[in-house]
Order: C-alpha cells, then structure tokens, then sequence
C-alpha cells in the first residue's frame, strides 16, 4: 500500500468514527400531516366487553386523538432534546444517535442506559439530572454518573438497518464500542424491557470495560420455569409463594399479554398500518403490558399517574415523525428463536436489580440469586411499572446510585 493510501484508509477509518453534533427540527408541514391524519381517522366501533380484554379501548384511543389533534405540542419534547448534548456516531456502518450529558463532579462513573420498545430515549429523560447533578437531588457527589443514551438501531434518531444481524448481542458489542469511543475504559451499564435484555448479553459477553449491570426487568427465570409458564402448564410444586406469584404474572403474559411480540417476532413487515396510521400506531405503542395500560388510560381520563399525556405522546410522536415503527419491531424478529426475555443467561459480572411491583412479573430474590451469581444489589420498591424511569424516576435514579456504588472504588481511571 502506498503512503497517499494508507492515508486515505485512515482518514477514512477517522471519518467514520467522528462524532457529530447533533440537533432535532422537524418541518411544521410534517406537523401539520400528523394532525391532519390524526383527524381523519377512521374509527371502528366500540368494544363490545366493558373491559381492556379485547383490547385498547375506544374511549382511551379517542382522547388521546383528541388531545394529540388538538392540544400537544411537539415542539416542547424538540426543545427539551435540544437542550441536551446529542451526537451521531458511525457503529458497523450505522449511525447511532446518543444523549451524553457529562456530570460537573469530579471522578463520575460512566453510564450507558438503554431503552425498551415501545421506546425512544424520551424514556430517560428525567433520570438524567439525578444522575449527572446527584446534589440538587438529595445524594452526594460521590454518587455521580456521566449518563449515554442511545436510540437502538432502528429506534428514533439511529439508522435503520438495512440487512439483517442487528440483534441484542450486536446492540450490546456496540455500546462497549461506544463507549470507549466516547473515551471510557470503565463504566457500568442499566436497562429495561430490551435495555434488560441488551445489559444481560453485555453481561454475557463480559468486556473488561464493563464493571456491571443494573436491570429493572432481570431475566432470573430458571429455563424449567420459563418454559413451563410458556406452555400453559400448572405452577410446579415446590416454589415459594414470591416464586409462585411471578410464575403466574410470567404465564399471564405469555398467555394474554404479548400478542405484539408474537406478531413483530414472526411478520414485523406486514404492519403497514402503524406506518400509516397515527392513530394505529399509538393504539399498538398503548398495547403493551396490562398494567401500563391501565396506568395510561388513567392519565388519559385525567388522572395523575406519574406519566402524563405529554409524556406518552413524546414517546408515540418520535416513532412517527421517524417513521421507525417497522424498523424498531424487526428487532423482535432477531431474536425470535435466539434466547428468551425473562430467562437466566448465564451473566457473571456483577449485577444490580431493582424490583418495581408493577413490572411484567416481581423477580423473587431467590431467582435472582441464582441468575446472577455475583448480585451486588437487589431491592423491591413500594410503586412503579414498567416504565420505571419514566414513571419513577427518582426511585429509579436513587437505585442506581445505591446499586453501584459498591463499584466506585473499582472504577478509577473510568474517564480518559
């Protein structure tokens, strides 16, 4: 190779690694559409059950049409994303989009936090300033994170993958590349929902880099189990009472709970109509778990729930404005067949768990122990859902903290 080429292949090698600023507009036409389809939708009738058991019910999905037609105001979320560090950065020749807020604290450890579906990075929004700024929010210096989040592949502002291969172990080998770019030779790593199961693969995959983990939705079935609540089959004899009732919230899932994964698992690319419908989409976004459901068609009744219609609403218009909701649901077609979601992986770094009672199941400690042989922290929380960094962000926040600080001392040297 000539000297002129091998420059070239470096320059090239350096351009692809830059990170570049990053900023979020959206043209008011592409407003104006969203309304306009909002307002046009073609309604179906009324359920025909007084209940959620057929599904997202009319007068919820009409309300939020209504509020979202009318009322919500994308241009706050833009500002509120704008007035945060976003950066674009070149992985496996795809962009990633990341928040990166660093902590004003001396010697702050390194944080990377990964959403869920149906998600965008609005999720962790209000978990930032507790964790970058722990002072203004009752801990102490010492408790402070530099905080990364990034859009998943196929999710917000990232790239949409063009071939496939974009599955969690990718994700999660990706974030450690991330991150070193970012300049971090140490640093601990928090999810749910996908986020749970892509900081279970770093898990796994053990970088050196990676100090531990902290999850909200810890996979700590034993595989017996796990299959067992998938079949359909009776508790097995012999659990405790705390393994019993997740076993039962695990098989009510299954059962009745996650239609939407079966679908994007199998045929994500027939669901046109989300791409096509605002409407239609949110329906499915609102679809998820029974009791974050009933939590948001409160808050869309006029009840205070922690969420509130802004909120979901961010979360919904991201998606659409980036037309990402086919992009995202390939991400259940591949795994599909690959590992389970709630199931023990085999991780063995350390681990931190947080227990919020409203999750798909509560993980008895039991499971947990045996799941994650070096679990550092483990605590169940008086309130909260899936969503907890949404919902309980200052229980989350507070979590963390508690969960790695048994790692700080390990961390010197985190930031280069």
């Amino acid at each position: 190779m000539t000297t002129a080429a091998a420059h070239e292949e470096t320059k090239q090698s350096s351009d692809t690694a830059a990170i570049r600023p990053f900023k979020v507009h959206v043209p008011e036409a592409e407003l104006s559409e969203l309304r306009s389809r909002i307002h046009n939708t073609k309604w179906p009738e009324r359920e025909t059950v007084p209940d959620a058991t057929q599904g997202v019910q009319l007068a919820t999905t009409q309300a939020l049409a209504r509020y979202w037609g009318t009322e919500y105001d994308w241009r706050k979320c833009e500002a509120r994303l704008n007035a945060l560090p976003q950066f674009l950065t070149e992985i496996d020749g795809l962009d990633i989009h990341f928040i990166h807020v660093r902590s004003k604290h001396e010697n702050a450890l390194p944080l990377i936090v990964t959403h869920g579906w149906p998600g965008s990075v609005v999720e962790q929004l209000k978990i930032i300033d507790p964790l970058t700024n722990p002072t203004a929010h009752g801990g102490s210096a010492s408790d402070a994170f530099d905080v990364v989040i990034p859009s998943m592949p196929g999710y917000g502002y990232s790239g949409k993958p063009t071939t496939t291969g974009w599955d969690p172990d990718h994700i999660a080998r990706a974030w450690v590349v991330l991150m070193k770019r970012l300049g971090y030779t140490r640093f601990v790593a928090q999810g749910g929902d996908w986020g749970a199961v892509i900081v279970d693969q770093m898990g796994v995959q053990a970088p050196p880099e990676l100090l531990g983990i902290h999850t909200n939705m810890p996979g700590i079935f034993p595989n017996d189990i796990d299959k067992a609540a998938f079949s359909g089959a009776p508790a097995p004899s012999g659990l405790t009472e705390d393994e019993k009732v997740a076993y039962e919230r695990l098989q009510f899932v299954y059962q009745k709970g996650i239609g939407y994964g079966y679908q994007m698992g199998l045929r994500p690319q027939t669901l046109y109509g989300i791409a096509d419908s605002p409407v239609g989409l949110a329906a499915y976004f609102l679809d998820h778990d029974a009791r974050s459901y009933e939590l948001i068609s409160r808050v869309f009744a006029g009840e205070s729930e922690g969420l509130t219609r802004d909120d979901i609403l961010d979360n919904i218009t991201i998606t659409w404005l980036t037309n990402t909701a086919l992009s995202g649901a390939r991400l259940y077609w591949e795994y599909w067949g690959k590992g389970g979601y709630f199931n023990a992986k085999g991780v063995n770094i350390p681990v931190a768990v947080s227990v919020f009672p409203d999750e798909l199941y509560p993980a008895p400690q039991s499971w947990a122990e045996q799941a994650y042989p070096k679990l550092i922290h483990f605590n169940k929380l008086p309130k909260g859902g899936h969503f907890a960094a949404w919902e309980q962000p200052k229980l989350l926040s507070e979590e963390i903290r508690a969960g790695f600080r048994s790692l700080r001392p390990h961390a010197a040297g985190a930031a280069a």
